[in-house]
């Protein structure tokens, strides 16, 4: 239908639904787009206390579209002519392989650069390669151990950067794990999130996102693996203002009760090798598995950002489980990545008309 003949149908008061056509994915994408694009254009995404509820609701909002643009093979060449540098300092499935095949669907091309074949390796200052990279590259993504690289990193470059993981923060695995929870429960104001074990990366990024996002965040961690408090004093205040809650315990069963979502991690993450015989010991009793999550609702789900040690942090039965979206989670990594590259890294005039 031509938009005169839209535009009087709907004058003339029809109850026809009007067929919009493909056409209606473009408008929604670059009205999407625009909306991050003009907080996140050219800025680093190194967590997520720079950014408020809304910036982050828009994130998930494009990441949806994206999806949904892919799934039904909507030509979405936002990044067309550019390229991603992708340092990887710590071993990867799905970090890799999302940021790889986001950013050739987005028209773009991505570099796998392991940190162990950079100069960094021998010695060379992160300042410089960042400085060196900035005339190459049009956005870097960074998977490491500590977020203080990541940081220097950002601060000498001229370019937007990612962080892919740290030892800290893990906000890009936060942003596909909302859009999952948007997916299964239809929202994300007022769900509960009981995330079960070590105080690390995924327990700070939930810290970040969730009071934001209007839900409610309970970590249960041993004593001694509690997350920074810093980040737990951050969380409490976006509580307050926004009427949610944060909950930070010893307790595991006080933290999963009533919860909408069940969410775990390996006990023993990169780099902790050394104290896995210590940590397995420490976390005994923290597993999920199903006499934990009788206690939450009848229709909770569990999460689980992968790879997962069954028998460890969560039992077969429940990662194997009916109330299991792991892959869908794992899965949505892709598109969530590919929000934030759009966000950061797309022109203005990126997607069809000047923006």
């Amino acid at each position: 239908m031509a938009v005169w003949d839209m535009k009087n149908a709907l004058g003339r008061g029809s109850s026809t639904v009007v067929p919009l056509g493909s056409n209606y994915l473009s408008v929604r994408l670059q009205n999407a787009l625009w909306s991050c694009h003009r907080v996140m254009a050219g800025k680093d995404l190194l967590h997520f206390s720079d950014l408020s509820g809304d910036d982050l609701r828009n994130l998930v909002h494009l990441a949806e579209l994206l999806k949904e643009a892919q799934k039904s093979r909507f030509t979405h060449t936002l990044l067309a002519g550019k390229t991603l540098g992708m340092i990887f300092d710590k071993s990867s499935t799905r970090t890799r392989i999302s940021f790889e095949v986001g950013m050739l669907q987005l028209g773009g091309h991505a570099l796998f650069l392991p940190g162990n074949m950079l100069q960094t390796g021998r010695g060379e200052p992160i300042s410089d390669t960042a400085r060196v990279m900035s005339r190459y590259l049009d956005g870097v993504m960074i998977r490491t151990f500590r977020q203080q690289d990541v940081e220097e990193f950002a601060k000498y470059a001229d370019i937007p950067v990612i962080n892919g993981l740290t030892d800290e923060f893990h906000p890009c695995q936060l942003l596909a794990d909302a859009l999952t929870i948007l997916e299964h429960k239809g929202r994300l104001e007022g769900i509960t999130v009981a995330f079960i074990g070590d105080g690390n990366n995924l327990a700070h990024s939930w810290l970040q996102l969730a009071p934001k996002l209007g839900m409610n965040i309970r970590v249960a961690t041993p004593p001694g693996y509690q997350p920074m408090q810093w980040v737990v004093e951050e969380a409490k205040l976006h509580a307050v203002q926004q009427g949610t809650e944060v909950l930070v315990t010893t307790d595991p069963e006080r933290a999963i009760e009533g919860a909408d979502v069940v969410y775990t991690d390996t006990w023993v993450s990169m780099g902790d090798e050394e104290e896995a015989e210590e940590r397995l010991k420490h976390f005994e009793g923290y597993q999920v598995n199903e006499k934990l999550c009788a206690l939450a609702k009848p229709d909770y789900v569990f999460m689980h950002c992968l790879p997962a040690h069954r028998g460890e942090e969560v039992s077969p039965d429940v990662i194997d489980g009916p109330h299991s979206i792991i892959f869908d989670q794992a899965e949505n990594r892709l598109h969530a990545q590919k929000a934030v590259l759009a966000a950061t890294m797309a022109d203005a005039s990126a997607f069809g008309e000047d923006m």
